[in-house]
C-alpha cells in the first residue's frame, strides 16, 4: 500500500516560503492571538441556533 506523503515530505522548503512565512507570522500573530470579543461570540452562538 503506497505511504500517503505530505507536500514537505516531496519537496524542501524554499528560502522565499521561511521569508515568507516568518513575515507573516510578524505581522499578524498578536492579532491571531487576541480574544475574540464577547459580541462576536453572541451573534456567532445566535446564528449556530438559527
Amino acid at each position: 500500500m503506497p505511504r500517503d506523503v505530505s507536500r514537505e515530505d516531496k519537496v524542501p522548503e524554499s528560502a522565499f516560503d521561511k521569508w515568507l512565512e516568518r513575515g507573516l507570522h510578524q505581522l499578524f500573530d498578536d492579532v491571531a492571538n487576541e480574544p475574540v470579543p464577547e459580541e462576536l461570540l453572541r451573534l456567532i452562538e445566535g446564528d449556530r441556533k438559527g
